[in-house]
């Protein structure tokens, strides 16, 4: 008789809800920063508009990106809470 595969899988995640919570979080503002990105063109292709270089642009939007990614790499590597 063959014996019977005990490598099966436990059926656990791999992360706890915590570190689920954190990561819906952190695409949240990914999302915000790239709304903030979103607008400033011309309806018109030969009028130059300069909307398209303010501060919420340029500065604010891609902070709020890299925040966001940041909370990512910390959701995936916090630690589970011990039992």
């Amino acid at each position: 008789m063959a014996k019977k595969n005990q490598n099966k899988a436990s059926g656990e995640f791999l992360f706890e809800k915590r570190n689920y919570t954190i990561m819906i979080a952190g695409i949240i503002i990914i999302l915000i920063g790239f709304i903030l990105m979103a607008g400033g063109g011309s309806d018109d292709p030969t009028i130059f508009n300069e909307d398209i270089y303010n501060f919420q642009r340029i500065r604010l939007a891609p902070t709020v990106v890299l925040i966001g990614l940041a909370v990512e790499i910390y959701a995936i590597m916090a630690n589970p809470k011990k039992k």
